[in-house]
């Protein structure tokens, strides 16, 4: 069973599709959220959730006080799925059905008002490292200058191929799961400062 974790909609129980998604566990979006609630990232921002899957780590996001947040799912019936969540936990979210590609090819600001504060990116195991280099590479035009990017990914694969616009600011492992943080160099260089 996948639940909210915390926040405005804590303890809503999400539908999850049967089959091809991988939800984050519990145990790992508490984790991460903690460690994004240390860096002040998640409260007022606007997220966007990349492969959503169940739609639950963009709908934790949202249960702690995002202002908006996109999912972005490419299969029909899984994007239902997102819906149905977001309105039983009635939180402020939006599905796009769309390959993460398609979707940040089109850069349609006539419905996404803004640029994006917190990408969050939990691609299948089974997506390549070219094709989650080439969604990296796509995010420029749709991050704030201060945006933070979080890849998340089993523990055995590489670290992302990182295009100029993002440097890695921190790395953490929460069993067979890691999570990169990476942010534009302006932010990094700021940050060391």
């Amino acid at each position: 069973m996948t639940r909210i974790v915390a926040g405005s909609a804590k303890g809503r129980v999400l539908k999850v599709p049967a089959k091809g998604t991988r939800p984050t566990s519990e145990r790992v979006r508490e984790a991460l959220f903690s460690r994004l609630e240390h860096m002040n990232v998640v409260e007022n921002c606007l997220v966007l959730d990349l492969y959503a899957g169940s739609g639950a780590l963009g709908l934790e996001a949202a249960s702690r006080g995002a202002s908006r947040v996109d999912l972005v799912e490419k299969s029909a019936p899984t994007a239902r799925i997102i819906a149905h969540n977001i309105r039983a936990t009635g939180l402020k979210a939006r599905v796009h059905t769309a390959s993460a590609t398609t979707f940040l090819r089109a850069r349609d600001f006539e419905t996404l008002s803004g640029e994006f504060d917190l990408v969050l990116l939990d691609p299948p195991y089974d997506v390549s490292e070219e094709d989650v280099a080439e969604v990296l590479s796509l995010l420029g035009p749709w991050i704030t200058p201060d945006a933070l990017v979080v890849v998340e990914r089993s523990s055995r694969s590489p670290e992302p191929l990182w295009p100029d616009f993002l440097v890695k600011e921190d790395q953490r492992t929460w069993g067979e799961t890691v999570a990169w943080f990476a942010g534009p160099p302006v932010k990094a260089k700021e940050e060391s400062d």
